[in-house]
């Protein structure tokens, strides 16, 4: 009897468990789809003419990064690899959004939406490769010295 308590108890526990999981699990979809539409609004503002250039421009390098196909600090160094990506960049959206306009946001995240495709920030991914390649030309140049 006292078994088969325990066990109906950890049935239970499991049950709960696993609908809070869903639950969240559901929340955490819902909550990146959300990011990424926005990613691609903000791409779009930053193209237009009605958004204020100070908003543009965070738009336009926040955009730019997170479209970016190559990381700042890439995903294989410890901690460091995902912060860019838990912390910084939702940081920057949430800042961007701020900045345009609350009736334009919801016409470009109405056009984000629409679209079938995500861009591609090929302007984003130039970038980050020159500053990986100035940052290993400083390097090499400052171990010039030392050999």
């Amino acid at each position: 009897m006292a078994e088969t308590r325990r066990n109906d108890r950890s049935f239970v526990y499991m049950g709960i468990r696993g609908r809070l999981g869903k639950n969240m699990l559901e929340k955490a979809k819902r909550w990146a789809k959300a990011l990424k539409r926005d990613v691609v609004a903000l791409w779009i503002a930053a193209r237009d003419r009605r958004v204020p250039l100070g908003a543009k421009l965070v738009a336009g390098a926040v955009a730019a990064y997170a479209l970016s196909p190559v990381d700042l600090i890439p995903d294989f160094i410890p901690i460091l690899g995902y912060l860019d990506d838990l912390l910084i960049v939702p940081l920057g959206i949430l800042w961007a959004i701020r900045l345009v306009p609350g009736p334009l946001m919801d016409e470009f995240r109405l056009q984000a939406e629409q679209r079938s495709g995500r861009p591609v920030s090929r302007t984003g991914l130039a970038v980050i490769l020159a500053i990986w390649l100035a940052c290993i030309i400083f390097v090499i140049w400052s171990l010039k010295d030392a050999f």
